[in-house]
C-alpha cells in the first residue's frame, strides 16, 4: 500500500510539472497572437508562480517575449490607425518595461551550469538582440509616462533602461552607434521625472549620470545641487553629507563652465566655510580675484566670507570695492547694502557724548555709512523693485536717517 501511495505521489508531481511546462510550450505558441495576448499571460503567470517553472529561463524568456511582442503588434497598429486603443501610448510602454524586466530575469538563469557543470545558453542571444532593436523604444517609453505625469517610477525607469543600455554590455557594437548627447539627455529626463515624483536623491542619482555622461547645459548641476539641498532640508542629521555633494557637484560645474555661472563657485565656496575650510576658501578666492579683478561677484562673496569671519574691515572694503564695478549684480548690491548698514549702526551705537567730535563721528557715520548703504540699495532697487527682502533694507535704513537725524 505504501509503495503504492509513494508511486501514485510521484506520478502527480510528474504530471504537476508536466502541466507547468506544458503552460510555457502553449504561451509560447500564442506570443505574438493579439487575440491570444491574455491567454498567453495567464498561462505564463501560473508557470512563473509554481516552484517547478518558477526558476526555469524559458518561462521568463517566453514571459519577457510575450511582452516584447504585444508591443510590436501595437507599433505595427500604430502605423495603421494611431487612435486605435491597443496603440496606447503607456499601456505600450507597459508592455516594453514589463518585458525588459523578465528578459533580465531570464539571463541569469540561462547562465546556470548544467549537471556536468557546462554553461550553455539558450535564450541568452535572442533576448539581447531583442533588447538592443528596442533600444530606441524605452526613450520614447519615458516620454510617454512623463506626459502623462507618471513620473516615477514609470518614466524614471525607462529614461534610466534607454540610459544604462550602452555601458550594459548588450548593445554589443550597437553601442557606438548611439548618440551619447541622447544618453546624457534620457539621464537628465530621469532626473527631472524623479524630482517631479518627489525622490530627490532618486533625481540626484540622475542628474549625476547626466553630467558624467556629458551633458552639455548646466541645469544638469544646478538641479543636482538642488536635490541635495532639499535633502538637508529634510533631514538635519544628513547636512554635513549633503554639503560635500554640493561642494563636488559645485567643484565639477565650475571647473566646466568657469563663472559664466556663478551659482557654482557661489556653492563651492559656501561649502568650504560651512564646512571650516575658511583659509582655503580664501585661498582659492584670492586666487580667482586675481585673474578676475574686475568681477563684482567674486568681491560680493569674498566679503560675504569675510563676514562670516567676523571680519569687518575687510569684509566693507570688498563690499564698497564691488558696488563700484560695471557689472555689479542685485544680489551682491543687496548684500553690500546689508553690510554697510550694519556696520554703521555699530558704529552709531559706540558714539558717545554730545561734544564736537562725537557729533562728527555721528555725521560721518550718517555720509558714510547710513546714506551710503541707502544709495547701493536704491541701485539694487532699480534692478529688482519686486525684493521684499530688500525692501526692508530700504525701510530700516529711512527709519535710521530719520529716527537719528531729525533735527
Amino acid at each position: 500500500m505504501n509503495r503504492l501511495m509513494i508511486f501514485a505521489l510521484c506520478l502527480a508531481s510528474v504530471g504537476t510539472m508536466g502541466a507547468q511546462k506544458l503552460n510555457v510550450e502553449q504561451a509560447a505558441k500564442l506570443s505574438g497572437k493579439a487575440d491570444q495576448l491574455n491567454q498567453a499571460r495567464e498561462l505564463i503567470q501560473k508557470a512563473m508562480e509554481n516552484p517547478e517553472t518558477k526558476d526555469d529561463a524559458k518561462t521568463y524568456y517566453t514571459a519577457g517575449k510575450i511582452e516584447f511582442d504585444a508591443f510590436d503588434n501595437a507599433t505595427k497598429t500604430k502605423m495603421i490607425n494611431p487612435n486605435d486603443p491597443a496603440a496606447n501610448a503607456v499601456t505600450m510602454a507597459d508592455e516594453l518595461i514589463k518585458g525588459y524586466n523578465y528578459f533580465l530575469q531570464a539571463l541569469p538563469l540561462d547562465s546556470v551550469p548544467n549537471e556536468k557543470g557546462q554553461v550553455k545558453p539558450k535564450f541568452s542571444k535572442d533576448i539581447v538582440n531583442k533588447i538592443a532593436g528596442h533600444q530606441a523604444d524605452f526613450f520614447t517609453a519615458g516620454a510617454s509616462y512623463f506626459n502623462e505625469k507618471m513620473y516615477y517610477p514609470q518614466a524614471f525607469d525607462a529614461f534610466m533602461i534607454y540610459g544604462n543600455l550602452p555601458e550594459s554590455g548588450m548593445l554589443g557594437k550597437l553601442a557606438a552607434l548611439i548618440d551619447p548627447s541622447q544618453v546624457a539627455t534620457a539621464f537628465f529626463n530621469a532626473g527631472l521625472s524623479a524630482y517631479s515624483g518627489n525622490e530627490v536623491e532618486k533625481s540626484a542619482e540622475a542628474f549625476k549620470k547626466a553630467r558624467l555622461a556629458g551633458y552639455a547645459q548646466p541645469e544638469a548641476y544646478i538641479y543636482e545641487i538642488a536635490c541635495w539641498q532639499a535633502v538637508a532640508q529634510r533631514d538635519s542629521s544628513r547636512e554635513k553629507e549633503a554639503q560635500s555633494k554640493i561642494y563636488e557637484i559645485a567643484k565639477a560645474g565650475h571647473e566646466k563652465f568657469g563663472l559664466e555661472q556663478p551659482l557654482f563657485i557661489n556653492n563651492m565656496i559656501n561649502s568650504m566655510v560651512v564646512d571650516g575650510n575658511v583659509e582655503e576658501a580664501l585661498s582659492q578666492l584670492n586666487a580667482i580675484i586675481a585673474e578676475n579683478p574686475d568681477n563684482a561677484a567674486l568681491y560680493g562673496l569674498r566679503g560675504y566670507v569675510y563676514d562670516r569671519e567676523g571680519k569687518d574691515a575687510e569684509s566693507e572694503a570688498d563690499y564698497r570695492k564691488a558696488v563700484t564695478l560695471q557689472n555689479v549684480d542685485f544680489d551682491t548690491l543687496k548684500n553690500a547694502s546689508k553690510k554697510i548698514f550694519r556696520i554703521g549702526t555699530t558704529k552709531w551705537n559706540e558714539i558717545e557724548g554730545a561734544s564736537a567730535e562725537a557729533t562728527a563721528a555721528r555725521q560721518n557715520v550718517k555720509t558714510k555709512y547710513f546714506e551710503a548703504a541707502k544709495a547701493i540699495a536704491e541701485q539694487a532697487k532699480a534692478m529688482n523693485a519686486d525684493d521684499n527682502d530688500l525692501r526692508n533694507v530700504i525701510e530700516s535704513i529711512d527709519y535710521a536717517l530719520e529716527t537719528y537725524f531729525n533735527n
